[in-house]
């Protein structure tokens, strides 16, 4: 694969994953948002195991698979509709921006789940720094702490928790399926899963208004922004390793926020610029051995 390919790659998948941000905000104007995450799924599964039937090695699952499907379905599919619930409270940008906390949020619970990982007083320092990028972006006032905003915002910084919680859980049980499968099976689950909770929040399909722009954004929400997205991710995961390909986190708040300047007529503050480089300064402090021997590796592939 030469370096333009995935450069062509790695640019469309921020761009398919940043204008996700305000394609949620148009669909939360026509469906309940726990009904329209397990939407989302339900149509990204089908696509999803539609390919793996063809083009995995693999694609049924088994006893093996269990512990791994169950951590992705609930934490990193069910516990992503809490983006959606917060969505409804904040802007697309803002989101996108608490959502880059995922890369370093899934060291930080790989310092405590996984055996083989180690950390030091520098990685606890970029933890910190980069959590100090959620509270500026938040600004929470103290005598307000049940204000719509911030609670949208706690949302998705706990959609991200639960992401990442997800990864490393995954990491720790491990599958045998091949990545396509694997993801649509746990979708399979966090759909289910979804559905119920749609049920129990007193969600019906009543309360859909089957406009077109709703129309529009789920179905881009789940083929593009799920489904394709997903095959370039494994793509690029499979060529580059996890640390550069999850770099990919730090481009899709800019995608999203001119998205939402440009579609939206959001405006993005100061505050959320300084979250954001708190945010990706926590991570290359987490990460600087990892980045620098990134840096070694190209600049020896250059010459």
């Amino acid at each position: 694969m030469t370096r333009y390919r995935s450069a062509l790659l790695f640019a469309g998948l921020a761009a398919l994953w940043g204008a996700s941000f305000p394609a949620i905000e148009v669909g939360l104007e026509s469906f309940p948002p726990v009904l329209f995450a397990a939407a989302r799924y339900d149509l990204a599964a089908v696509v999803l195991l539609a390919y793996a039937v063809v083009a995995a090695e693999r694609w049924r699952p088994t006893r093996a698979d269990a512990g791994a499907l169950l951590a992705g379905g609930i934490f990193l599919i069910a516990g992503n509709s809490l983006l959606f619930l917060g969505q409804q409270y904040t802007t697309g940008s803002l989101a996108s921006v608490i959502y880059s906390l995922i890369p370093l949020l899934t060291t930080a619970f790989a310092w405590a789940l996984l055996a083989e990982e180690s950390n030091s007083l520098l990685g606890l320092v970029g933890i910190l720094v980069g959590l100090a990028g959620v509270v500026v972006i938040a600004r929470p006032d103290p005598g307000n702490l049940l204000a719509a905003g911030v609670v949208g915002k706690a949302l998705v910084a706990l959609a991200a928790v639960s992401v990442a919680l997800g990864s490393v859980l995954i990491r720790r049980w491990e599958s045998t399926l091949p990545d396509s499968a694997f993801t649509a099976w746990a979708m399979v689950i966090g759909a289910g899963i979804l559905h119920v909770g749609s049920l129990a929040a007193g969600e019906s399909l009543a309360a859909v208004q089957f406009d077109p722009a709703g129309l529009v954004a789920l179905t881009y929400i789940a083929v593009f922004a799920t489904a394709v997205a997903f095959v370039i991710y494994f793509f690029l995961l499979g060529a580059y390793g996890p640390l550069e390909t999850n770099l990919v986190s730090y481009a899709v708040p800019v995608v999203a926020t001119l998205l939402g300047w440009a579609l939206l007529g959001e405006t993005i503050t100061v505050w959320t610029g300084v979250g954001f480089l708190l945010i990706l300064g926590g991570f290359v402090l987490l990460k600087r051995r990892e980045l620098r021997a990134e840096l070694r590796r190209a600049r020896t592939q250059r010459a």
